[in-house]
Protein backbone atom coordinates (compact mmCIF):
# COMPACT_ATOMS: atom_id res chain seq x y z
CA UNK A 1 0.00 0.00 0.00
CA UNK A 2 1.83 3.12 -1.05
CA UNK A 3 1.57 6.53 0.16
CA UNK A 4 0.61 7.83 -3.49
CA UNK A 5 -2.64 5.79 -3.47
CA UNK A 6 -3.27 7.38 -0.17
CA UNK A 7 -3.09 10.85 -1.26
CA UNK A 8 -4.80 9.99 -4.15
CA UNK A 9 -8.21 8.80 -1.93
CA UNK A 10 -7.68 11.93 0.27
CA UNK A 11 -7.56 13.74 -3.22
CA UNK A 12 -10.83 12.36 -4.26
CA UNK A 13 -12.25 12.34 -0.51
CA UNK A 14 -11.18 16.28 -0.42
CA UNK A 15 -12.97 17.02 -3.41
CA UNK A 16 -16.26 16.37 -3.03
CA UNK A 17 -16.27 18.03 0.11
CA UNK A 18 -15.37 21.19 -1.61
CA UNK A 19 -17.99 20.38 -3.69
CA UNK A 20 -20.14 20.75 -1.32
CA UNK A 21 -18.54 23.84 0.10
CA UNK A 22 -19.30 25.27 -3.13
CA UNK A 23 -22.78 24.44 -2.86
CA UNK A 24 -23.14 25.78 0.30
CA UNK A 25 -21.03 29.14 -0.65
CA UNK A 26 -24.25 29.35 -3.32
CA UNK A 27 -26.75 28.67 -0.89
CA UNK A 28 -25.22 31.12 1.26
CA UNK A 29 -24.46 33.78 -1.33
CA UNK A 30 -28.22 33.52 -2.40
CA UNK A 31 -29.60 33.97 1.42
CA UNK A 32 -27.43 37.25 1.97
CA UNK A 33 -28.99 38.54 -1.63
CA UNK A 34 -32.06 37.67 -0.82
CA UNK A 35 -31.58 39.73 2.62
CA UNK A 36 -30.38 42.72 1.39
CA UNK A 37 -32.60 43.21 -1.97
CA UNK A 38 -35.86 42.64 0.46
CA UNK A 39 -36.61 46.13 -0.45
CA UNK A 40 -40.08 46.38 1.24
CA UNK A 41 -39.09 44.38 4.15
CA UNK A 42 -35.83 46.81 4.92
CA UNK A 43 -38.18 50.15 3.65
CA UNK A 44 -40.92 49.32 6.15
CA UNK A 45 -37.87 48.23 9.20
CA UNK A 46 -35.67 51.58 7.92
CA UNK A 47 -39.17 53.71 7.90
CA UNK A 48 -40.04 52.49 11.98
CA UNK A 49 -36.35 52.64 12.95
CA UNK A 50 -36.41 56.18 11.58
CA UNK A 51 -39.66 56.92 13.19
CA UNK A 52 -38.66 55.71 16.77
CA UNK A 53 -35.39 57.46 16.55
CA UNK A 54 -36.27 60.94 17.41
CA UNK A 55 -34.46 62.48 15.04
CA UNK A 56 -31.44 60.13 15.14
CA UNK A 57 -31.21 59.14 11.62
CA UNK A 58 -27.43 57.90 11.90
CA UNK A 59 -28.20 55.71 14.71
CA UNK A 60 -31.25 54.57 12.86
CA UNK A 61 -29.36 53.66 9.65
CA UNK A 62 -26.62 52.63 11.90
CA UNK A 63 -28.71 49.69 13.46
CA UNK A 64 -30.12 48.44 10.50
CA UNK A 65 -27.07 48.10 8.65
CA UNK A 66 -25.42 46.13 11.70
CA UNK A 67 -28.86 43.79 11.74
CA UNK A 68 -28.41 42.90 8.30
CA UNK A 69 -24.55 42.29 9.19
CA UNK A 70 -25.19 40.21 12.05
CA UNK A 71 -27.66 38.05 9.78
CA UNK A 72 -25.08 37.65 6.73
CA UNK A 73 -22.17 36.52 9.46
CA UNK A 74 -25.13 33.94 10.73
CA UNK A 75 -25.52 32.62 7.41
CA UNK A 76 -21.93 32.28 7.06
CA UNK A 77 -21.41 30.45 10.37
CA UNK A 78 -24.25 28.21 9.57
CA UNK A 79 -22.83 26.78 6.48
CA UNK A 80 -19.63 26.37 8.11
CA UNK A 81 -21.29 24.61 10.58
CA UNK A 82 -23.29 22.23 8.34
CA UNK A 83 -20.16 21.62 6.24
CA UNK A 84 -18.29 20.32 9.85
CA UNK A 85 -20.87 18.25 10.57
CA UNK A 86 -21.31 17.00 6.74
CA UNK A 87 -18.04 15.88 6.70
CA UNK A 88 -17.42 14.24 9.66
CA UNK A 89 -20.96 12.28 8.58
CA UNK A 90 -19.55 11.32 5.41
CA UNK A 91 -16.49 10.08 6.86
CA UNK A 92 -17.93 8.20 10.12
CA UNK A 93 -20.84 6.40 7.93
CA UNK A 94 -18.77 5.80 5.26
CA UNK A 95 -16.47 3.83 8.05
CA UNK A 96 -18.58 2.32 9.82
CA UNK A 97 -20.81 1.01 7.16
CA UNK A 98 -18.46 0.14 4.51
CA UNK A 99 -14.70 0.10 5.99
CA UNK A 100 -14.06 2.63 3.38
CA UNK A 101 -14.84 6.35 1.92
CA UNK A 102 -15.31 6.59 -1.97
CA UNK A 103 -11.58 7.65 -2.20
CA UNK A 104 -10.31 5.04 -0.57
CA UNK A 105 -12.85 2.95 -2.68
CA UNK A 106 -11.55 4.02 -5.85
CA UNK A 107 -8.27 3.30 -4.67
CA UNK A 108 -8.63 0.09 -3.29
CA UNK A 109 -8.02 0.81 0.38
CA UNK A 110 -9.37 -0.45 3.15
CA UNK A 111 -10.10 1.21 7.25
CA UNK A 112 -9.61 -2.31 9.69
CA UNK A 113 -10.81 -2.86 11.89
CA UNK A 114 -14.68 -1.59 11.06
CA UNK A 115 -16.36 -0.68 14.14
CA UNK A 116 -18.32 1.98 14.28
CA UNK A 117 -16.86 3.74 17.71
CA UNK A 118 -13.28 3.74 16.22
CA UNK A 119 -14.73 5.14 12.72
CA UNK A 120 -16.72 7.72 14.97
CA UNK A 121 -13.30 8.94 16.71
CA UNK A 122 -10.84 8.64 13.31
CA UNK A 123 -13.74 10.70 11.14
CA UNK A 124 -13.83 13.25 13.94
CA UNK A 125 -9.86 13.56 13.73
CA UNK A 126 -9.94 13.36 9.99
CA UNK A 127 -13.07 16.18 10.05
CA UNK A 128 -10.69 18.33 12.53
CA UNK A 129 -7.11 18.14 10.31
CA UNK A 130 -8.98 18.67 6.87
CA UNK A 131 -12.01 21.07 7.25
CA UNK A 132 -12.48 22.49 10.93
CA UNK A 133 -10.07 24.26 12.17
CA UNK A 134 -9.92 26.18 8.71
CA UNK A 135 -13.59 27.43 9.36
CA UNK A 136 -13.14 28.35 12.34
CA UNK A 137 -10.63 30.53 11.32
CA UNK A 138 -12.98 31.79 8.55
CA UNK A 139 -15.49 33.00 10.98
CA UNK A 140 -12.94 34.34 12.83
CA UNK A 141 -11.69 36.38 9.83
CA UNK A 142 -15.15 37.43 8.68
CA UNK A 143 -16.33 38.68 12.47
CA UNK A 144 -13.09 40.91 12.39
CA UNK A 145 -10.61 38.76 14.58
CA UNK A 146 -7.95 39.17 12.49
CA UNK A 147 -5.28 37.98 14.85
CA UNK A 148 -7.12 35.20 16.80
CA UNK A 149 -7.66 34.06 12.43
CA UNK A 150 -4.31 33.81 11.71
CA UNK A 151 -3.43 32.10 14.84
CA UNK A 152 -6.14 28.97 14.39
CA UNK A 153 -5.06 29.07 10.66
CA UNK A 154 -1.55 27.96 11.44
CA UNK A 155 -2.47 25.47 14.41
CA UNK A 156 -4.93 24.40 11.42
CA UNK A 157 -1.92 23.90 9.16
CA UNK A 158 0.06 22.68 11.54
CA UNK A 159 -2.20 19.86 12.48
CA UNK A 160 -2.43 18.64 8.23
CA UNK A 161 0.31 17.87 8.54
CA UNK A 162 0.93 16.70 11.63
CA UNK A 163 -2.20 14.28 10.50
CA UNK A 164 -0.79 13.78 7.03
CA UNK A 165 3.30 13.39 7.41
CA UNK A 166 3.22 10.21 9.14
CA UNK A 167 1.69 8.50 6.04
CA UNK A 168 4.91 8.77 4.69
CA UNK A 169 6.77 6.58 7.13
CA UNK A 170 7.01 2.65 7.47
CA UNK A 171 3.93 2.44 9.60
CA UNK A 172 1.75 4.36 7.25
CA UNK A 173 -0.87 5.24 9.75
CA UNK A 174 -2.14 8.96 9.81
CA UNK A 175 -2.68 10.69 13.87
CA UNK A 176 -6.38 9.72 12.60
CA UNK A 177 -5.23 6.09 12.54
CA UNK A 178 -3.15 6.09 16.12
CA UNK A 179 -5.82 8.21 17.91
CA UNK A 180 -8.62 5.31 16.60
CA UNK A 181 -6.59 2.37 16.77
CA UNK A 182 -7.38 1.93 13.03
CA UNK A 183 -5.32 0.41 9.89
CA UNK A 184 -5.56 1.42 6.12
CA UNK A 185 -4.68 -1.50 3.95
CA UNK A 186 -4.66 -2.63 0.18
CA UNK A 187 -8.10 -4.61 -0.43
CA UNK A 188 -7.07 -8.04 -1.32
CA UNK A 189 -8.84 -9.49 -4.58
CA UNK A 190 -9.36 -12.95 -3.75
CA UNK A 191 -10.23 -15.67 -6.67
CA UNK A 192 -12.10 -19.04 -6.73
CA UNK A 193 -10.39 -21.61 -6.16
CA UNK A 194 -11.80 -23.41 -9.62
CA UNK A 195 -9.90 -20.27 -11.51
CA UNK A 196 -6.51 -20.99 -9.43
CA UNK A 197 -6.70 -24.81 -10.40
CA UNK A 198 -7.06 -23.50 -14.26
CA UNK A 199 -4.40 -21.00 -14.27
CA UNK A 200 -2.11 -24.06 -12.32
CA UNK A 201 -2.98 -26.89 -14.84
Amino acid sequence: MSAFRRATAWFIDFALVMALASGLAVLTFQRISTLVTDVPELATRGGFDLLVSRGDVVDASEDLGMSLWNKSVLYVEQAFGLLIVATFLYQWVCLALAGRTVGKGLTGLKVTPRMPGRAALRAAVTTVADVALYAVACVLLVEGEIALSVLVWAAAVALFLFNALPVLGRARRSLADRMAGTSVTGVSLSRPDAMRRVRTS
